[in-house]
């Protein structure tokens, strides 16, 4: 048998020596051994067999559902996946910094509108890091699929590294994703693949993360070609009658208006929603996390948005309309702040694929595109409605929280300045706390643009990953070619903001403003609120972001500002820039944002948490960041 230098080379490397003897039925078994076990070689394009990996399985079934990019960190028991990606010509397989930004970059894949975000995470540690954020993903419905590896079976329950069978004793990974999922499976045969995977999808398409437990011997096994089952088991996207809602808005008598939620964004039903709105002469509000989702020109109709960091106007145009309809969301505490009163005193109705947290007529829908369509073709069909005409207005009424003159720029004066530079067809993605606060009541949306903030859970950092995931998926959903916007405060950047480097690393068109206040800002202020400013656990030392990560990445534009004219200059170069820029703006940890609970709570001896009036539910418990 003529000597094979693959194999000789293979031998080395097994035993560690070039002069190894074996027989020749053993030289010939390793020789099938390496050659079989190549990267690729159950691929069903190399034609071999018709065979293919369990895994090779899963690549190609997502990219034939549109899916072009895996979020990920590798790892012994999902280095499988990525074996397989490498072999797919429509993958491409994203390589973060922390399994939880990959988390979030999948979610932001899939709130761009590119479809179903998906990561990968090895076993442990690295799939116990996707817990936080695939909570997000759970909390504010966002399809997400997982794919976490586990130990082979064989070891379960053995004492294997890692292990998280949940056999004799060891940690249940099923039990655990259970819990911050609408869908979660263990492959236990290679097969399972061929049902399971499409079960998977098709939950996470109606709302949420969906979690596949692989073990390493599953994705490693053969699969016949051609195996797929496209079947969901029936998981498909259930409508109901929009017959209740027709009905009362055939008899409304006076001004209806909309409160537009994330459910809208999920769904692609921007268009329809306003067609609904055009023929009610309705006016629309959106909650914090479907800021997008109305026209951003909006004009008179644009009341802007609802709850804690949202605009005066809304309560008051609810109270005053004959008939509310509340599209896409369930309403929480954020987005509901300040309206229960209005809201009580008013005929309202829902739909959406889940009821609000408050008495109304609801109809449930998984296709709130398809809902909207039926909707308004059903009360055109029957005439429209003699709503008035919406009478013309200004801007949005915003809060007015207490002058600051410390050092720094103003949260107003900063919103001003990005409003006034960043070009239309950015998406915006903005971290929770001041910041996002700041954001979310000043910076309208981009034309042409999307706007994202994570307040399912409210986790710092999440921006981070979010605006990679958003600017990769953002091909994949036919819009021109932009830029993405982070906006995110220093103490999100030092949970997750090393997720920067992967921005470097893929050349990433996107600029990081990063508001430096050297605190956790949000904490603060509820110490000096509701703790009598004796102390402060949530002060930094002082840092110069911009400078450290100029040095830390050679070639990386980064710089700090600390005037609203350097500002303003700094973001007009970061903006142009080929690739990734950040800008480090000087703030203040003392000054208070638009934020309702801050602004009706005064600093005084012996107030307590528990006096901040909002309705029946006490805010206090917002996520805080800088």
């Amino acid at each position: 048998m003529t000597a094979d230098p693959v194999f000789a080379h293979d031998v080395a490397k097994f035993d560690g020596h070039s002069n190894i003897t074996m027989a020749a039925g053993e030289r010939f078994m390793y020789w099938i051994w390496t050659t079989m076990n190549r990267p690729g070689r159950y691929l069903v394009s190399s034609g071999m067999l018709g065979r293919h990996r369990v895994v090779d399985h899963i690549v190609g079934h997502l990219a034939a559902i549109g899916v072009d990019h895996i979020f990920g960190v590798d790892g012994a028991n999902i280095e499988d996946v990525y074996d397989a990606a490498h072999f797919c010509p429509d993958i491409d397989a994203v390589l973060a910094k922390h399994e939880f930004s990959a988390a979030t970059m999948a979610d932001g894949y899939s709130r761009s509108g590119a479809g179903v975000g998906v990561v990968a995470a090895t076993s442990g540690g690295g799939a116990l890091n996707l817990v936080a954020g695939l909570g997000e993903s759970l909390a504010s419905r966002v399809p997400v699929l997982a794919l976490v590896g586990q130990p082979a079976r064989t070891m379960d329950g053995r004492g294997s590294f890692q292990d998280t069978s949940g056999a004799n004793g060891s940690l249940n990974a099923e039990a655990l994703f259970s819990a911050v999922s609408v869908f979660c499976e263990r492959l236990l045969t290679p097969a399972d693949i061929v049902s399971l995977l499409p079960r998977a999808i098709a939950a996470a398409r109606i709302g949420g993360p969906a979690v596949l437990l692989l073990p390493k011997d599953i994705q490693q096994a053969h699969l016949d070609a051609g195996r797929d089952d496209n079947d969901a088991d029936g998981m498909r996207a259930a409508i109901g009658n929009p017959h209740p809602i027709v009905a009362e808005l055939r008899r409304v008598q006076g001004r209806v208006t909309i409160l537009a939620g994330e459910q809208v964004a999920r769904d692609d039903a921007r268009a329809e929603l306003e067609e609904l709105r055009a023929l009610l002469h309705a006016r629309v509000a959106t909650v914090p996390d479907a800021k997008d989702v109305a026209a951003a020109d909006g004009g008179p109709a644009a009341l802007g948005v609802t709850g804690v960091m949202g605009h005066r106007n809304v309560a008051e145009a609810v109270a005053t309309s004959a008939v509310c309809l509340i599209v896409g969301t369930r309403l929480a505490v954020t987005a509901r702040g300040g309206l229960d009163e209005a809201l009580a005193a008013v005929r309202t109705v829902s739909i959406g694929s889940a009821p609000p947290y408050l008495p109304c007529t609801h109809v449930h829908t998984d296709d709130l595109r398809g809902s909207l369509r039926a909707l308004t073709h059903a009360v055109r069909h029957r005439g429209r409605p003699a709503g008035p005409r919406i009478p013309g207005a200004g801007r949005p009424a915003e809060m007015t929280p207490p002058p600051f003159t410390g050092p720094g720029v103003r949260y107003r004066e900063a919103m001003a300045v990005l409003d006034d530079v960043v070009p239309d067809g950015s998406d915006i993605v903005v971290d929770a706390g001041n910041t996002g606060a700041a954001a979310i009541h000043y910076l309208p949306v981009r034309r042409g643009g999307r706007f994202a903030v994570a307040l399912g859970m409210g986790g710092m950092g999440y921006s981070f990953g979010a605006g990679i995931g958003m600017t990769l998926g953002r091909a994949n959903t036919g819009r021109p070619a932009g830029r993405t916007v982070v906006i995110a405060g220093d103490g999100a950047f030092f949970m997750h903001g090393m997720e920067v480097h992967t921005a470097v690393q893929y050349r990433l068109p996107m600029t990081f403003v990063l508001f430096n206040n050297n605190a956790h800002a949000m904490c603060v202020t509820r110490e000096q609120l509701f703790y009598d400013d004796l102390y402060s656990y949530n002060r930094f030392r002082p840092s110069r972001l911009g400078a450290g990560l100029a040095a830390m990445f050679p070639g990386l534009a980064a710089v700090d500002v600390s005037d609203a004219d350097g500002f303003a200059a700094a973001m007009g170069a970061a903006l142009d820039i080929d690739g990734p820029a950040v800008v480090s703006v000087e703030c203040a940890a003392d000054e208070i944002p638009p934020f309702a609970p801050f602004l009706t709570a005064a600093p005084a001896k012996g107030r307590g948490v528990d006096q901040i009036s909002l309705a029946e539910e006490n805010l206090t418990n917002v996520a805080a960041s800088a």
